[in-house]
């Protein structure tokens, strides 16, 4: 299992959040084109602030970020585009297809994702955080959540969105889909599941009934 945190800083993290009584954090995950950034957007225009951990994580890799030069290292220099941006689509081949090596990514980027996810908590200004992480879970970042918010979706339609999104074939979603867990494993641990079945409707109905369950704990908060 790989830690975003340290164990210090998950520590301080942890007590600085119990004394700060008035926020209500939300971790957000689910596996991969499932919807968790439709139910993010739904969340934000609620009235949520959002810390983003993917794109955290995609700042770390551009020239001149923390994680650029330990992962051309790491995986070499042809990974690396004409104009000097790692090329995540050739990443991916090669960690997609090597658990160990997405291991490895995860052990470089994930630090410095944490860091940045330290100093977006303790700069939030609105009483409901909502962290969005694929790997919430399995990091250990939900041991800082109030609740964990799991997004699930039927296989089709993940790949459909991610096909759509992303430009793949089907066999090179299916790979993306297919190496991380099962959704009925965080499923398991989620305080609420949100079921999309490809209807935004419906899907937003969800996200608005929940958000509305967690506003009186917030107003009867000192």
């Amino acid at each position: 299992m790989v830690y975003y945190f340290g164990a210090n800083s998950k520590s301080d993290l942890t007590l600085w959040i119990c004394y700060n009584l008035t926020m209500f954090i939300i971790g957000l995950t689910g596996n991969i084109a499932t919807g968790k950034s439709t139910v993010m957007k739904v969340l934000v225009e609620l009235g949520a602030e959002m810390i983003d951990a993917d794109l955290l994580g995609h700042e770390a890799q551009q020239p001149g970020g923390p994680a650029y030069l330990k992962i051309i290292d790491a995986f070499g220099s042809d990974i690396v585009t004409s104009e000097g941006s790692i090329d995540r689509r050739k990443l991916g081949e090669i960690v997609f297809n090597h658990p160990d090596r997405l291991a490895r990514l995860e052990q470089i980027v994930h630090p410095f994702v944490a860091e940045r996810i330290v100093e977006r908590l303790r700069q939030a200004t609105k009483p409901v955080v909502v962290i969005e992480a694929i790997k919430l879970i399995e990091a250990g970042l939900s041991a800082l959540c109030s609740e964990v918010w799991v997004v699930s979706s039927p296989k089709e339609v993940q790949l459909a969105r991610l096909r759509a999104s992303r430009g793949l074939t089907r066999s090179a979603a299916l790979l993306r889909i297919n190496a991380q867990p099962p959704q009925k494993e965080k499923a398991k641990v989620a305080s609420v599941v949100f079921k999309n079945t490809g209807s935004l409707e419906e899907l937003r109905k969800q996200v608005e009934e929940e958000w509305a369950r967690v506003q009186p704990p917030l107003h009867s908060q000192p």
